[in-house]
């Protein structure tokens, strides 16, 4: 993994820097990632430098900031995990948002900024215990590593919710045990941490509702999810980007460093409606809240994957989020002033809170 700790992520995030003496790039993606001669990736930021204030990373806090309190769970696999200031006499335990991290699967970390005031704003909204989880990354890691991790979060989760009181010998775990809800989990995540919620809620539903007990994934909300085929669907062709933070160029080569060696864009961890991928039908979900971008380059993949869904009798809403592109919500400037972006951020977590509410 090229970021375990926040001080990693505080070095993913820094200013460029030149490639050690002797090593040579061979290939870059948009600014986020290069690969070097040697075979090492330098995560180091190369593009515009007015994005770097949201991959800096946020450090947790136990006194109340706007609402919640933000605590850091160090083990295998690293939490970060928000608790809302809530009368717990008068709601009782919180459902619980597992939040899956996008990036392509090779980049990002959840302590970054772009996340941190999405996430704490809804853990508020909801109210939810919102737990970030510390993804692997490829290419030093390729799926499925990220799945199994995913669902690595969700056994820890688990084994702290049926702790013994005062067996955890950490506060934060223990404020995590008395606080959650886990036969109300639900998965969310952005872009490919979408992908995530369709693949663990596969895994966790296979493995069957008494293996899991007493934690039940009770939804699936998917944002934007890096849903997409070989061949390039109509938005991909038509759309154009308007952000460093989704182009072409970084689909095509995260996925071709996500995936198994060899796999193409239609191996069933990027195309689940596929004629590769199990049959839908056959495929045990929880209910999902799939949120897409009305211009997002991949709104037609996405848009595919929900009537797929529908076809095979699951049950799917949809949400629309006008005029907005790729993960939009993620941006914590234009969020706060672009009156219409910030509408509909707040229209994404009313759905969300709405859906959770309902499950």
């Amino acid at each position: 993994m090229a970021s375990t700790t926040a001080a990693a992520s505080q070095h993913q995030a820094s200013t460029t820097v030149a490639p050690a003496s002797g090593r040579k790039v061979v290939d870059e993606v948009s600014g986020w990632l290069r690969v070097m001669d040697d075979g090492s990736i330098d995560r180091t930021w190369t593009g515009p430098p007015e994005a770097l204030p949201l991959m800096q990373p946020v450090q947790p806090y136990a006194v109340p900031c706007d609402g919640h309190t933000l605590h850091d769970l160090p083990g295998e696999p690293n939490l970060r995990v928000y608790l809302p200031e809530v009368d717990a006499g008068s709601v009782g335990r919180l459902p619980v948002i597992v939040h899956l991290q996008g990036g392509g699967f090779c980049i990002s970390h959840p302590s970054w900024v772009l996340y941190h005031h999405f996430y704490a704003r809804l853990a508020c909204a909801v109210p939810a215990v919102v737990v970030t989880a510390e993804l692997p990354l490829a290419p030093e890691q390729r799926l499925p590593a990220q799945i199994y991790t995913a669902v690595d979060v969700l056994r820890r989760l688990r084994s702290i919710a049926m702790s013994d009181k005062g067996s955890l010998h950490d506060p934060a775990a223990e404020l995590l045990r008395e606080a959650a809800d886990i036969s109300r989990v639900f998965l969310v995540g952005d872009s490919s941490g979408g992908n995530l919620v369709h693949l663990v809620a596969a895994r966790v539903g296979e493995d069957g509702a008494d293996a899991w007990a007493p934690l039940r994934v009770a939804g699936g909300v998917p944002i934007h999810p890096g849903f997409v085929r070989a061949t390039r669907s109509k938005s991909e062709l038509q759309v154009t980007p308007d952000s460093v933070f989704f182009t072409l160029d970084m689909l095509d080569k995260f996925m071709a460093m996500a995936l198994p060696e060899g796999a193409t864009k239609d191996h069933p961890y990027a195309c689940p409606m596929g004629p590769n991928a199990p049959p839908l039908e056959s495929v045990p979900l929880p209910p999902m809240l799939v949120a897409v971008g009305e211009k997002d380059l991949i709104h037609d993949t996405n848009l595919e994957y929900c009537d797929a869904l529908r076809a095979a009798g699951k049950d799917v809403e949809v949400l629309i989020n006008r005029g907005m592109t790729h993960s939009f919500y993620l941006n914590k400037f234009a969020v706060d002033m672009d009156p219409t972006t910030g509408e509909r951020a707040q229209e994404l977590i009313d759905a969300i809170k709405s859906f959770v509410a309902r499950h």
